[in-house]
């Protein structure tokens, strides 16, 4: 199986139109960082309140419609300050994107990184997504949206949700320290286990939203339709033990490849084109945190209200 090429756009970080005013952005990773948050602005952690159109913006999920958003109402070059109010809503899986993207539009190889961080709040696994690029000799992970350069992938830093659920299924992690953070109840084995799906998904250039769902995790979140995915979580079934072995085995793939560990990084490729119940198909449902469900298509990138 062919290797993914990183330095290549993907469906969702192709910024198509806006392409030359990614290319003139800075060289440096730092550079293009602070641009980034200079165009985007966090829906939930910013504190800030959003009319109902402007947090719609969360669900863009293609570069080229993040700065769409932007170019609506700003015709200068994407380092002209942005009041903070004005900047595209979006979430830490947004800030990381744009980040890939302008990575990508230089030439240099770039990914995301899924995961759960240990720097968002005391003695708590937050959700997160952090830019990863190569530097000639090494990955190197950065946090757009925090300024923090070299993120440890790991305690300490952000635990791939590979390595969480690897922990936690060791016993060596209290599940329930895992998840969405304040105070909110998506959190547990359950979570981390969409994530490392999740982490799959974006592994291979599928960098889906945080709150997209397909297969199994889309089967089950269609049982409680029609309730806030907060407040029906609890009645959430168990996963079966078939689909617990599933992630058993995608994880473990995964932290042997960011080992080194080429035959585990082809074998994570052959199961993700083979395994229908691994990637999106051409539709997804979107379980928005504005409280809209949505069938999404992916190749004609439309959705529809559920």
């Amino acid at each position: 199986m062919k290797a993914l090429d990183y330095t290549r756009q993907t469906a969702f970080s192709d910024p198509r139109h806006h392409l030359a005013q990614l290319a003139a952005l800075p060289d440096d990773v730092a550079g293009i960082a602070a641009v980034v948050r200079n165009l985007v602005v966090h829906y939930r952690a910013s504190g800030l309140e959003f009319p109902p159109a402007r947090l719609s913006e969360i669900d863009s999920r293609w570069v080229d419609r993040m700065l769409d958003a932007d170019a609506s109402r700003f015709s200068e070059p994407l380092d002209v300050p942005r009041p903070e109010e004005q900047r595209i809503v979006g979430c830490c899986r947004d800030f990381t994107l744009l980040t890939v993207s302008a990575l990508r539009a230089k030439g240099i190889p770039a990914r995301s990184r899924v995961g759960f961080a240990d720097y968002l709040e005391p003695d708590f696994h937050v959700d997160h997504v952090v830019a990863e690029y190569h530097d000639g000799r090494r990955w190197i992970a950065v946090d757009a949206q925090l300024a923090v350069e070299d993120v440890l992938l790991g305690p300490g830093g952000l635990r791939t949700a590979a390595q969480s659920w690897v922990t936690c299924r060791r016993g060596d992690a209290d599940p329930d320290t895992f998840g969405v953070g304040g105070g909110s109840p998506l959190r547990g084995l359950r979570i981390v286990a969409e994530y490392v799906l999740l982490e799959l998904a974006h592994r291979r250039g599928d960098e889906l939203l945080l709150w997209d769902m397909w297969g199994y995790v889309a089967e089950v979140a269609d049982q409680i339709a029609g309730r806030p995915i907060e407040e029906a979580w609890a009645d959430l079934p168990p996963w079966r033990p078939e689909e617990l072995s599933l992630v058993d085995e995608i994880a473990e793939l995964l932290v042997a490849a960011d080992a080194g560990d080429r035959s585990a990084e082809e074998k994570l490729a052959r199961r993700y084109a083979e395994d229908d119940r691994l990637r999106p198909g051409d539709t997804i449902a979107c379980y928005s945190p504005r409280g809209v469900r949505s069938e999404v298509d992916l190749r004609r990138r439309t959705s529809t209200m559920a």
